[in-house]
Parts: structure tokens; C-alpha cells; sequence
């Protein structure tokens, strides 16, 4: 039974370290990517009076349909915000001593920053309406993504003809 007083949610905004990794587990016939997301925060150090950044990494999974998006469509220094949760688990080096990592599992992702910044510069049409959620191919949802590019005019804040156009405010 799950426990309704708890929640095991992460939501981070950053760029990917590096390409995504994708592997097929064979037993499962299930396609898994990892990569990294940085990000980035700017604090004032008062004994120096000079702002200090910080960058933290966090290591990213991600699994089934998402995976594939994540593959096709994410490169090295891609802006997203990531949704999911924290997953710690066990591992065996190779001396065979037993280590732990705590990863976040994605749930969703959405495109941030510029949209010439996407990697999804493919003529194909149907890809890019299915990125960014213009009608035919898969939707945003379909495609492991609930939201659409900052700035985009299929829906997106700023944009016309999205869910929020009936909203008084």
C-alpha cells in the first residue's frame, strides 16, 4: 500500500553534459538512455563580495518511449526542464565491493531555450510537428513530453491556440 504522505518528486531545469547513452536491455527488450544534466546556481559571498557559481551534476535515466525521444531528439547543451523521481540502487564494481548511486528516473521532459537550439532540425515534418506538438505524428504527450518549447507558437506560453487560451487572466 502506498503511503499518502509521501512523495518522491524531482523537478530540475538545465543543460545535458553530454550526449545521451542509449542501451537495450536484451532480457527485457526495453531501451534505457542515461546522461547528465547540469545546473547552475549564483550565490553572493560576503567575505569576498563577489557572486559565486555552483554547478551540480545529476545522473539521468530514462526508460521505454521517453527513451527514445530522449534519443533522437536531445544533444550535448540542450536546455530542459526534467520531471521524475529519485532512484537509489545498488551496483558491484569491478573489485566486486558493493557501491551505491542515486539517479533520477525522468518522467517527462519539455524543451527549453531557443527553439534553433534544438536538435530536431530533421526535414522531416511529422518529427517536428510531433516535438513541437503541431498536429499529425505523435503528440507532446504521445512523445513523452507534456509541454512545448518556450516561445513556440503551437500552444506554448506566449503562443495562440493552447490550453490556456480560455483562461480570464
Amino acid at each position: 500500500m502506498r503511503d499518502i504522505n509521501s512523495l518522491n518528486k524531482v523537478i530540475l531545469i538545465g543543460r545535458l553534459g553530454q550526449k545521451p547513452e542509449t542501451r537495450v536491455l536484451a532480457q527485457m527488450e526495453r531501451k534505457v538512455v542515461h546522461f547528465t544534466l547540469a545546473t547552475n546556481e549564483r550565490f553572493f559571498n560576503k567575505n569576498t563580495n563577489e557572486a559565486v557559481n555552483r554547478t551540480e551534476w545529476h545522473r539521468i535515466v530514462v526508460w521505454g518511449p521517453l527513451a527514445d525521444f530522449c534519443e533522437k531528439y536531445l544533444t550535448q547543451g540542450k536546455q530542459i526542464l526534467l520531471e521524475g523521481k529519485l532512484r537509489t540502487r545498488p551496483w558491484q564494481d569491478k573489485d566486486g565491493n558493493k557501491r551505491t548511486t542515486t539517479e533520477v528516473e525522468a518522467t517527462n521532459i519539455v524543451f527549453l531555450g531557443k527553439r534553433e537550439e534544438s536538435s530536431a532540425t530533421s526535414t522531416d515534418t511529422t518529427d517536428l510537428d510531433a516535438v513541437y506538438g503541431r498536429g499529425g505524428g505523435r503528440t507532446g504527450a504521445d512523445a513523452g513530453v507534456d509541454d512545448f518549447p518556450a516561445g513556440d507558437e503551437g500552444g506554448a506560453p506566449g503562443g495562440t491556440g493552447g490550453p490556456d487560451d480560455d483562461i480570464p487572466f
